[in-house]
């Protein structure tokens, strides 16, 4: 199926899907989201939750075309990797595909940007060649920011998370493709259109991906889900640091309120994309079909 689409400005914004989340993602991931509390905001039905209160989430990748560039924002899972977590373990996905049929292929790719260096996100970075791993796009740059990369070089990491660096994020910096930004508090443009924004707390180096002057806002994971925007104060089992959390989702969520910035979710299904409005002390999703 063709990928569902957005323009922002001169931009044209396009999800390329990996793979539906199970079910019992959003109960570990967002435990304070309870069926309760999801059941009673009938604004997240019927995409992101079910009548039963079960929260919807998926991976997926964004492709951006932007003054002749082809970008790629996160790259989900990735197939064939050894995984702790069942649901990620071993995917076989035509993720491949489904860019090709969006228009491109991953020769094409001139910047990946990660917005942080999670599982979920750096998986397509590498694409098996034998018994190695090797860069997927291979004619791209791969971007993060310098605070993220420092953080998890001198971080104590368990052994599964030392096996995603091996597998998914030594490859391109061993084949001299890694570029590391300093990310001010303004944050700083890595492509025409594209300007990463510091939005710490899930990780110490997250970045959110403005593009189009503003048109739009790719989160990463600052926003899972938009049950966050009714309730920002609920936080994933696994940000690094909280209260940082809600304070970046706060403060980002009130820049954008009535702005008609595109507000896209790294994990938000179908609609996926949507503007924020404020709802009296908290925000509201109002989804824009692609």
């Amino acid at each position: 199926m063709p990928a569902d689409s957005w323009t922002a400005g001169d931009l044209v914004i396009q999800r390329i899907d990996e793979t539906e989340l199970p079910p019992q993602t959003g109960p570990w991931l967002l435990p304070d989201a309870t069926p309760d509390l999801v059941s009673g905001e009938p604004s997240l039905r019927p995409g992101f939750a079910d009548d039963r209160g079960t929260l919807r989430l998926t991976t997926h990748s964004f492709a951006i075309t932007t003054g002749g560039l082809r970008v790629l924002v996160d790259t989900g899972i990735g197939n064939g990797k050894t995984r702790a977590n069942p649901a990620w373990h071993d995917l076989d996905t035509p993720y491949l595909s489904r860019l090709a049929a969006a228009g491109h292929s991953p020769e094409d790719i001139d910047l990946v940007v990660l917005t942080h260096l999670h599982t979920d996100h750096v998986g397509w970075n590498t694409r098996p060649d034998g018994a190695d791993w090797i860069p997927t796009f291979p004619n791209a740059r791969y971007v993060t920011s310098r605070a993220e990369w420092d953080h998890w070089a001198a971080a104590d990491m368990d052994e599964p998370r030392k096996a995603m660096f091996r597998d998914s994020v030594h490859p391109i910096r061993d084949a001299g493709l890694l570029d590391l930004a300093d990310v001010p508090p303004q944050g700083v443009e890595v492509a025409p259109g594209v300007r990463l924004l510091p939005t710490p707390g899930h990780t110490p180096g997250h970045v959110a991906v403005s593009l189009g002057d503003g048109a739009a806002l790719i989160t990463g994971d600052c926003v899972h889900h938009p049950v966050q925007l009714r309730r920002p104060d609920i936080t994933s089992c696994v940000d690094i640091d909280p209260r940082q959390a809600v304070e970046t989702r706060r403060r980002l969520l009130a820049s954008l309120a009535g702005t008609g910035t595109l507000l896209l979710g790294s994990h938000f299904p179908a609609p996926t994309g949507g503007l924020v409005e404020r709802d009296g002390e908290t925000f509201r999703l109002v989804p824009a079909a692609g």
